[in-house]
């Protein structure tokens, strides 16, 4: 029986800028790159060289630590440029793709009459067993352990996040090939979430869970779905999933290609013409972007969400997990006294001379001024009232900051995040890298534990 998530501790971040529910092919990319610096702990081992000619879908490289996990190219045309940087350590692989892809065929798979050993392998070859997260670290699942649940977020509750809604429309044949294949890697449930009063493709899924939620930020995050619904224990594994990447893996079993399509919801309030390009993973952000058009030059562009998203320039490539590309204004100007005076076009947990609790609808213009600089943790309780997880965020940031394995263990940390400490950054007095720390935290925990 489905078990439905409400959850009352969170905040809704509403900015100018939204984008219009409006489709585009974006102009073609020149050049698409993959940065291993994505792929959190994967050391890459290169399958081919310079001056390659590639279809898309063929291998590029793989993890040196499990060589059956490769990564493949996502589209086709000539691998022009392999960048190093300190140690040989390979930065980013640019492929100059054709004007038209050619597919490499992994042949049509019918999930139904595979079984969990043939599907494992058929994603691996074809490269799409990257998509695939697990928690304890938030890594690259290990594809010789069994997760005993699968987790898929249907909807984005985020600042300027992509409608899941309205981007997996008509694509039920491939969630449902997708789903069909995840639910037989799995001893236990596929749980999907969705809105609460969404329209999804997802919700007349069969082989899955469904489970609903209401649109308080961060109930998209699968994180908070996880410890809501099956929570991560010592000795215990989960995999989650993007809902996007769900339509990769469904293509591949039904055409046979690895087909690494994104579509990327272009938002903030710095972009004349806020809406959806349909382009391919690792793209150049700047074929959609100026094709939207800037509002300003001071500008900061985000590939990802403004949360937990990575600053670029226009002249990079889209992040390998990345649905989003959000411009906002630089915030590089001072505040002449804006510690002391009252503040009505920010947004704040507190109401200390602060006035945005009184229009909880008003969309807010904001850039990414920290508005504050860096101070030792300040104990103000209001990291709670955003953190809906059953764990103390104070401590475990704490423990992660000593280096506290025990602590860590027993605060949680198994089944956190970064992205779980988005908001406990955002609202942060003493503008600490919660993120960060985090991130230092589970690679600590997976070199000393595994």
């Amino acid at each position: 029986m489905s078990k439905d998530i409400k959850i009352k501790k969170g905040l809704a971040i509403r900015l100018k800028g939204e984008a219009d529910k409006t489709l585009s092919n974006a102009p073609r990319s020149r050049t698409f790159a993959i940065r291993p610096s994505d792929l959190h702990l994967i050391t890459p081992k290169l399958a081919v060289r310079e001056g390659a000619r590639l279809q898309a879908g063929d291998t590029l490289f793989f993890s040196k630590d499990n060589e059956a996990i490769k990564f493949s190219s996502p589209v086709s045309g000539t691998l022009t440029e392999i960048e190093r940087g300190a140690k040989r350590v390979i930065t980013k692989i640019t492929i100059e793709g054709d004007q038209q892809d050619v597919f490499r065929d992994f042949g049509v798979k019918t999930p139904s009459s595979m079984d969990a050993a043939a599907i494992k392998s058929h994603l691996l070859a074809a490269g799409c067993w990257p998509f695939i997260m697990q928690r304890p670290y938030a890594v690259i699942a290990n594809p010789e352990l069994m997760p005993k649940a699968i987790f898929v977020s249907g909807l984005n509750t985020g600042p300027l996040a992509t409608d899941l809604d309205f981007v997996l429309q008509g694509k039920e044949k491939e969630l449902q090939a997708a789903l069909s294949a995840l639910a037989k890697l799995t001893e236990g449930s596929v749980h999907v979430t969705i809105g609460k009063n969404s329209n999804s493709p997802l919700a007349g899924m069969n082989d899955v869970t469904i489970h609903k939620t209401n649109n308080l930020h961060p109930a998209g995050n699968v994180g908070t779905q996880i410890n809501k619904l099956d929570p991560v224990n010592k000795g215990e594994v989960v995999w989650t999933i993007g809902a996007q990447d769900l339509v990769v893996i469904g293509e591949l079993f039904l055409t046979g290609k690895y087909n690494a399509e994104r579509v990327i919801a272009l938002a903030g309030s710095s972009v004349k013409t806020a809406k959806y390009y349909r382009t391919r993973l690792g793209s150049e952000v700047a074929t959609f972007v100026y094709d939207s058009g800037l509002t300003d030059e001071n500008v900061r562009i985000i590939s990802g969400g403004v949360l937990s998203g990575t600053a670029i320039s226009p002249k990079q490539h889209l992040g390998f997990y990345d649905t989003a590309v959000t411009v906002i204004p630089e915030g590089d100007d001072y505040d002449l006294f804006g510690w002391a005076k009252p503040v009505a076009n920010k947004i704040s947990t507190s109401r200390a001379l602060t006035f945005s609790w009184m229009t909880p609808k008003k969309k807010f213009d904001l850039n990414t001024n920290t508005n504050g600089e860096h101070r030792a943790f300040v104990v103000t309780g209001g990291y709670e009232e955003v953190f809906p997880l059953d764990i103390f965020p104070l401590q475990i940031l704490k423990a992660c900051l000593v280096k506290d394995l025990d602590a860590m263990e027993a605060l949680g940390m198994y089944e956190v995040a970064p992205e779980d400490f988005a908001l406990t950054e955002f609202v942060c007095v003493s503008k600490q890298p919660h993120q960060q720390i985090i991130r230092q935290g589970l690679d600590l925990m997976y070199k000393e534990i595994g």
